[in-house]
């Protein structure tokens, strides 16, 4: 069985996007290197530096599913029913579209639980990968996440959407990171310690 992990790219002062969901600050990193990196969408590939590259050939070879919120599957057009890392999508929502069943790689639970559950089913012996920072802060907060990666980008927004905000149950506690140093990000790993 794989890890639950979640990965965010993040700002210097907490956040994964600005007040408007904006992203532009902090994804430069994907085009910041030489190496190119195709994704599982075709319409999509990033241009990185080869340890980010190292670090992301990880993170698609071993994600078998990924867990985001309903308001990330809005903003992307569920990807278009393709996922860049190639892998099926829960979306945790109360309130699934009135089309959910037309999609392909993409199914709803009404719960982050249900979600985390059934995507577990779905990876079998891969990882389950977190892409939304509130799914995140409940399943941290409910003890389903192993491990959390942050893309630290330099740069301050100021305000924004933050990666972990409201969590009930905190504080949390992680081992010392594992450090992948990139241009544009440093990528900091932390296994979530057991109580």
């Amino acid at each position: 069985m794989g890890k639950i992990t979640s990965h965010m790219t993040m700002s210097l002062d907490g956040f994964i996007a600005d007040p408007d969901d904006g992203v532009a600050e902090l994804f430069g990193w994907y085009e910041a290197g030489t190496v190119a990196l195709p994704t599982a969408d075709e319409r999509w590939s990033f241009t990185v530096d080869e340890h980010s590259a190292q670090m992301l050939r990880e993170v698609m070879a071993t994600t078998g599913a990924l867990v985001c919120g309903r308001r990330l599957f809005d903003l992307t057009s569920g990807w278009d029913d393709r996922h860049p890392v190639g892998a099926p999508v829960v979306v945790v929502t109360h309130h699934p579209p009135q089309d959910a069943g037309r999609w392909k790689t993409i199914s709803f639970a009404g719960s982050v639980a249900n979600g985390i559950a059934e995507a577990r089913q779905i990876a079998g012996d891969k990882d389950v990968t977190i892409a939304s920072a509130s799914i995140a802060a409940q399943a941290l907060d409910a003890g389903l996440v192993d491990e959390v990666t942050i893309s630290l980008v330099p740069v301050l927004l100021g305000k924004g959407i933050p990666y972990f905000a409201g969590l009930a149950r905190a504080p949390h506690r992680f081992d010392d990171p594992v450090i992948t140093p990139g241009s544009g990000a440093t990528h900091l790993r932390y296994a979530v310690r057991r109580a």
